[in-house]
């Protein structure tokens, strides 16, 4: 039977968490993402890790893919040794957004990485990470304080998809210590921060595989999800 809807799989973090008479390791999601989602569109389904053999089975079931924020890439996936503020790997987390990055690229499946999601597409691509923003760009605009977004300002590339769905200059919701440092083979950076951080890339030789160093969860902005919800639409 046909979907209604196009089905977007979200990936989830993989953490410890209390809540009732639990507490223990836990795949959890903010709801921000779900219903970001379903506000654009779409139905959601909840991706936790998983054995990385499963991923192109599961890329069958769903329309479109977001690889959502969350803990710091390994840096030994870029070969680079761990920054002191860097945070502690989940492998398993890495491995399984991996694959299913790799599954939704050789089939052509939409995808919008979101901040860590973005990061770890540049990483396929054969990129690195800056591991310490303030390091580079000498403030902390861009995590001012833990558990806050802050806003800035974003200018997306002309000629690029980014550009084709956002305005020339918008204000973006931002959380993140890390950045992309050298672009991966067939990424082209699509927006950039006024300090000159990267703030979108994107796959030119792909129907929609964009990624965002922002969150648009977190704002009233459902132009990316739209975009992806529609670009899913085809595929289901």
């Amino acid at each position: 039977m046909r979907r209604t809807r196009p089905l977007i799989g979200i990936t989830t973090y993989l953490t410890r968490a209390r809540w009732g008479a639990w507490d223990c390791p836990a795949a959890l999601l903010p709801a921000l993402y779900t219903t970001h989602v379903q506000r654009a569109g779409g139905a959601v389904l909840m991706l936790p890790p998983d054995d990385p053999a499963h991923a192109a089975g599961l890329l069958d079931a769903v329309d479109g893919l977001v690889l959502a924020g969350g803990d710091d890439v390994d840096p030994a996936l870029y070969d680079a040794v761990a920054h002191p503020r860097t945070g502690t790997p989940v492998p398993e987390r890495d491995r399984w957004e991996l694959a299913l990055l790799e599954a939704a690229l050789e089939a052509d499946v939409p995808v919008l990485g979101i901040c860590r999601g973005m990061q770890l597409m540049n990483v396929r691509a054969g990129g690195t990470l800056c591991q310490h923003l303030p390091d580079e760009v000498g403030h902390t605009g861009h995590n001012p304080a833990p558990g806050v977004f802050h806003d800035h300002a974003v200018v997306p590339v002309p000629g690029t998809l980014t550009a084709s769905l956002l305005p020339a200059r918008l204000d973006v919701a931002t959380h993140h210590h890390q950045s992309v440092a050298d672009v991966g083979k067939d990424l082209v950076v699509s927006a950039h921060a006024d300090d000159g951080t990267v703030e979108a890339v994107e796959y030119q030789d792909r129907a929609f595989a964009l990624g965002v160093q922002w969150h648009p969860e977190a704002r009233d902005d459902l132009r990316l999800a739209k975009a992806l919800v529609g670009a899913a639409a085809g595929q289901s």
